[in-house]
């Protein structure tokens, strides 16, 4: 065939090969994407794939009407200087094609790896039909929509179908053309194979490049005396596609409720410890809350510990006595204990050079501590100040703003400053994230480091822990539960945890007090997931499992696996699905390693599981087959060539048969 032949589009230069190649196979198989990836260079969306399909042909006449399609025709092969020139076609069988096929340097058969019908068709049908108006042609077997061999599980993809129409499935795995059935195929044919796929551009390039090396050989067996084809290779072995490895689960953690929580545990204040009196009202409230929002009442409250700590009965200020209608008004707040008789003269206490507070006692037997405060501060002012501390936010709609500030510099909330400035006329505001976040520090520090405050103790399995009733049960349902219900807890200053170490339940408070987890170990995590599903605490679970998840992500390979196999089975019995889900896919792309590593602990699992790793393993065993093939393919190649090399090149008239004819050479299939 001479190279000045063209279709009256081309300005062929000498040393210049034009190459027809022709695109053949069933419809819908993906020939016509196939050459709009390589002439128009057009990347292509899975949207657009999944699309309902349209038969089309791409129309030749492209090389003339555009430029750039025509520039992109001409490639350099094996130092060759080529314009390659697809020719598309109709899939349907009744037409007529031998037009196409006339004077066609090379031919792609193409079948879809989805679908089996089309490989059938193509050793059935579209082979003879190639053999009898081009007898003489190289042919190339290719299989199209190769991604398809791991998208059929992408969630993207079956979404899509769910979407469609009831009469539209998504491909299923029975439906995949292994590598090795196709290259039997190819090797009954005596053809070369390739597989392509214009979602991942694998194989686009490849493909094309050896359909001009084997239409230029078989030019080169033609006119042997052309130089300018002597360099010209085999169509070379393609390296199998590798599937990319499934993506790791996102874990999802359960929406916040600690705003709600906080705002639920001001409105209600149950289990009180503390009344403050301002002027003829008295405010209920929680030492621990107070303590850890004002660095005034810290000083005072934790100043009071200590003095109480010292003595074995109440403490009175000397700043001041109580008559009985101020102890009437203490008692009618908290609705606990009968009238008694005027208070009595208790040993003097250290006098509190603080100009908000008047005086600070403690009623027995109930342990109240009542803090009496000057007339600085007004009633307003401090229930403005306490909704402040519980819940980040004031109430506008009865907002005094300088009593407000002047109550709030006295008690030294600099939060609540802050938030009257910036918007003093505002309403309602939202909860102050700085002011949470300050708010969760402190309670770390009183409440989890010091252990201040607190009004019960559980007993566990190596050791105790002191907690605060009010809190437990504004943050847990089933905490609250057990405090307010006819239950023993409920009075109980001492509670036994059986089944629950120190370690685990230290989580558990953090997450209460702070609506966060610290680090957790994954050799211990499965306790604290236990203990948070016994509890109905999701978000709790779903934080264990991130940070159970971040632990195995900086362990070793060896050790992760190991940890991922033991967890994978006892964190499912308490809902901790998305760690499963993680430590199944780890296991999965590390099959390999796991089978070497621990065989035995591998048959211990749910034959479920079992299969499920099979099933899902990465790699998978179609591409370890295809992948050894490879391996042995190259090897046979390089036996082949280094006797070459040691001899010379020769003359082109007895060189190898095995160059033009493909059967002749079973690793080239």
């Amino acid at each position: 065939m001479s190279a000045s032949w063209s279709w009256g589009m081309d300005n062929e230069q000498p040393h210049q090969e034009l190459v027809k190649c022709v695109v053949v196979g069933d419809t819908a198989v993906g020939k016509t994407r196939l050459i709009c990836a390589r002439a128009c260079n057009k990347q292509v969306s899975l949207a657009q794939l999944l699309a309902t399909h349209v038969p089309t042909v791409w129309a030749i006449d492209q090389y003339r009407i555009y430029k750039d399609v025509l520039e992109r025709s001409w490639e350099v092969v094996d130092s060759v200087n080529v314009s390659l020139r697809l020719w598309d076609t109709f899939g349907d069988h009744e037409k007529d094609r031998r037009f196409a096929y006339g004077r066609s340097d090379v031919v792609l058969l193409c079948f879809s790896v989805n679908n089996p019908v089309s490989l059938r068709n193509c050793r059935l049908m579209w082979f003879p039909e190639i053999r009898r108006f081009c007898p003489s042609t190289p042919v190339l077997l290719v299989g199209c929509k190769n991604d398809l061999r791991y998208m059929y599980r992408d969630e993207a993809y079956l979404s899509y179908f769910r979407d469609r129409s009831p009469f539209v499935r998504a491909t299923r795995k029975c439906d995949l053309v292994m590598p090795d059935e196709a290259r039997d195929v190819a090797r009954e044919l005596g053809l070369y194979y390739y597989e392509t796929s214009v979602l991942t551009y694998y194989g686009v390039n490849e493909v094309f490049e050896n359909a001009i090396r084997a239409a230029l050989i078989a030019r080169r067996a033609q006119r042997f005396w052309m130089t300018n084809l002597k360099k010209v290779q085999r169509p070379l072995l393609q390296a199998p596609f590798k599937p990319p490895p499934p993506l790791k689960p996102e874990t999802h953690i359960s929406p916040s409720s600690y705003t709600e929580h906080m705002r639920s545990l001001w409105l209600g204040r149950p289990h009180t410890d503390i009344v403050l009196v301002v002027g003829s009202m008295g405010f209920p409230a929680h030492r621990f809350i107070l303590a850890a929002s004002s660095r005034a009442f810290y000083r005072l409250l934790t100043a009071d510990l200590m003095a109480r700590s010292t003595s074995d009965s109440s403490m009175v200020s000397s700043l001041g006595d109580f008559a009985d209608e101020m102890e009437c008004l203490v008692r009618a707040e908290q609705k606990t204990c009968k009238r008694r008789a005027s208070c009595q003269a208790l040993p003097t206490a250290r006098e509190l050079d603080h100009p908000a507070f008047q005086c600070i006692r403690n009623v027995q037997p109930e342990g109240q501590t009542v803090v009496t405060l000057s007339k600085l501060v007004t009633p307003g002012a401090m229930q403005q100040c306490l909704q402040f501390a519980y819940t980040g936010t004031v109430d506008r709609s009865a907002l005094n703003l300088r009593e407000t500030c002047e109550a709030a510099e006295f008690l030294e909330l600099p939060q609540l400053l802050v938030l009257l400035t910036k918007h003093p006329f505002v309403a309602p505001d939202p909860p102050d994230e700085n002011y949470e976040n300050f708010l969760k520090r402190r309670l770390q520090d009183i409440c989890l480091d010091q252990a201040l405050f607190a009004d019960v103790v559980f007993e566990l399995d190596d050791g105790a822990c002191a907690a605060h009733k009010a809190m437990l049960a504004a943050r847990c349902d089933v905490m609250k539960a057990m405090f307010s219900g006819d239950f023993r807890e409920s009075q109980a200053k001492v509670i036994e945890f059986p089944g629950v170490r120190e370690y685990t339940f230290h989580k558990l408070l953090c997450f209460l007090y702070t609506d966060e987890v610290p680090a957790v170990c994954a050799a211990r995590c499965v306790n604290l997931l236990e203990l948070a599903n016994r509890l109905c605490l999701p978000r709790l679970v779903n934080l264990v499992e991130r940070r159970v998840i971040e632990d195995l992500e900086r362990l070793q390979p060896s050790e992760a696996i190991e940890q991922c196999l033991r967890l994978l089975e006892p964190v499912k019995l308490h809902n901790g699905h998305q760690l499963a889900d993680w430590c199944m896919n780890h296991l999965c792309v590390n099959y390999n390693k796991l089978c070497r590593m621990s065989p035995r602990n591998l048959r211990l699992l749910h034959p479920d599981n079992q299969a499920y790793l099979v099933e899902h393993r990465w790699p998978p065993v179609w591409y370890l087959k295809d992948y050894d093939y490879y391996q042995k393919c190259l090897a046979e190649r390089d036996r082949e060539l280094k006797p070459n090399e040691r001899a010379g090149s020769g003359c082109l008239c007895f060189s190898r048969k095995s160059e033009s004819d493909p059967a002749l050479s079973s690793s080239q299939l």
